[in-house]
C-alpha cells in the first residue's frame, strides 16, 4: 500500500540503457505494485530491437503508457520542441510528478513545469551532467541550464553523496531539496549464486572500454598467480569500443589462454563463472555491478572511486587506487591467498548492503519525497 495518496507519475528518460534504466525500472515497478499509476517518456531517435525490448517488459507495469519525443544527444532542435510536448502530455494525463533522470530527462521534465505544467518536478542526474567538465562548451552550457532550472526543481535526488559533492563541487550548492537515496536491490539478488567446478579465479563484468580499468586489470593479471603457482584465470562479460585494442593487449602479454572473452551477458550468469570479482574502473557514480556481485556474495575487488566507498561501507579501507595495476595485482593476489579474510570482509559487505541498498528502502525514500515535494508546492 502506498503511504500517502495514489499518484500519478512521468518517469523521464533519454535512452533505455544501463544503471540509469535499471533504476527507473525497478522504480516504475515498484510504484506500480504500491498503486501508482507511471508512465515513461522516452526518445524517439535511438530505438533499436534490445531497446523495444526493454521497453515492452516494463509495459505492464506503465499503466500511463510509453511516450516517444526527439531527445537528441548533444543539444538540438529537439530540445526545443520536447518540452511543449512533454507539458502537453503531462495535462492531458494530469500527472503529479515529472521525474527526470539523467541530464535530458532532467531538463525536459524541469523545461515541461517551467512551459506552464503544474505537475511537481523532481530530478535524479545519475551521472549525466557531472561527467561535464567546467571547462569545456558543453559543459558550461550544461552546467548554466542547471543553475538555471532550479527554480523549477522540486527535489534533486543524488543516488550517492559522491554525487551530490560533486554536483556541488560542479555547478554550486542545490537551492532546492535534496536527498541521497542510494539505489536498491530485489530480495531475490541477495541469493548466493552457485559456481561451476571450473569457474575461473576472477570475473570482470562491464564495458569494455578504458574508463571501465579493462587495461590496467589486463596489466594486473599477467604477474597473479594461485597458492599453489598455477596462474590465475579470468572472465570477461561485456563489448564495446575497446574490445580490440583488450585483445591484442592479452595477446602481447601472452594470456590468451588466461582470459575468456564472453561478450555482452548479464550480470547474474556471469557471477557464476569466476568466484572473485573486479571492478578496476577509473570513473564511476554507483555502479550497479558492485552492488550486484556483493549481494550474490562474491568477493568484490573494487577501486576507490566515485560512490563505491559507501556500496563498501565499513570494508572500505579494502578499496585500491584507480589506475595502480600493482596495487590491483596485490589485491587479486591477496584475495587468493587469504581465502578465510576475504570470505570474512564479503559478509560484512554483504550485511552493510543489505541494511542500506534494498529496492523496498529506494522506493520508500523515493515515494515520500514525492508527497513531500507535493505538499510544498
Amino acid at each position: 500500500m502506498p503511504a500517502g495518496p495514489r499518484l500519478r507519475i512521468l518517469q523521464v528518460m533519454r535512452a533505455p540503457v544501463g544503471g540509469l534504466f535499471r533504476h527507473v525500472a525497478d522504480l516504475t515497478r515498484e510504484l506500480s505494485a504500491r498503486g501508482h499509476s507511471v508512465g515513461l517518456v522516452v526518445d524517439s531517435l535511438a530505438n533499436d530491437a534490445q531497446t523495444e525490448e526493454k521497453l515492452t517488459a516494463l509495459l505492464p507495469h506503465a499503466s500511463l503508457g510509453i511516450h516517444r519525443f526527439a531527445m537528441p544527444r548533444v543539444l538540438g532542435s529537439g530540445d526545443l520542441e520536447t518540452p511543449f510536448g512533454v507539458r502537453k502530455l503531462a495535462k492531458s494525463l494530469s500527472i503529479d510528478i515529472l521525474h527526470g533522470h539523467g541530464a535530458k530527462g532532467g531538463f525536459y521534465a524541469r523545461l515541461a513545469r517551467l512551459s506552464g505544467s503544474t505537475a511537481s518536478a523532481l530530478y535524479t542526474p545519475h551521472g549525466g551532467v557531472l561527467h561535464f567538465s567546467k571547462s569545456s562548451t558543453s559543459g558550461r552550457i550544461f552546467h548554466m541550464l542547471e543553475r538555471a532550472l532550479m527554480a523549477q526543481t522540486g527535489a534533486i535526488i543524488f543516488e550517492s553523496a559522491y554525487a551530490q559533492t560533486t554536483y556541488s563541487a560542479l555547478i554550486g550548492a542545490p537551492t532546492c531539496p535534496v536527498q541521497v537515496i542510494h539505489n536498491g536491490l530485489a530480495p531475490d539478488e541477495f541469493v548466493p549464486v552457485q559456481h561451476a567446478p571450473d569457474a575461473a579465479d576472477f570475473v570482470f563484468v562491464g564495458e569494455l572500454r578504458d574508463l571501465k580499468g579493462i587495461h590496467v586489470l589486463i596489466d594486473s593479471l599477467a604477474g597473479v598467480t594461485r597458492p599453489d603457482g598455477r596462474p590465475a584465470m579470468l572472465v570477461m562479460a561485456g563489448d564495446g569500443a575497446s574490445r580490440g585494442e583488450l585483445e591484442a593487449q592479452i595477446a602481447r602479454l601472452g594470456l590468451t589462454s588466461r582470459v575468456t572473452l564472453l561478450g555482452a551477458q548479464p550480470a547474474r550468469p556471469t557471477f557464476a563463472k569466476g568466484r572473485i570479482a573486479v571492478v578496476p574502473s577509473r570513473a564511476e557514480s554507483l555502479p550497479y555491478v558492485v552492488l550486484e556481485a556483493a549481494a550474490a556474495q562474491l568477493p568484490v575487488i573494487a577501486t576507490n572511486v566515485g560512490g563505491i566507498p559507501e556500496i563498501f561501507g565499513p570494508t572500505a579501507k579494502s578499496l585500491v587506487p584507480a589506475g595502480d595495476a600493482d596495487a590491483l595485482r596485490m589485491a587479486m593476489m591477496a584475495a587468493l591467498d587469504n581465502p578465510e579474510t576475504t570470505h570474512a570482509e564479503m559478509l560484512a559487505r554483504l550485511a552493510h548492503i543489505e541494511s542500506h541498498f534494498s529496492l523496498a528502502t529506494m522506493t520508500d525514500s523515493i515515494e515520500a519525497l514525492y508527497h513531500a515535494v507535493m505538499t510544498r508546492a
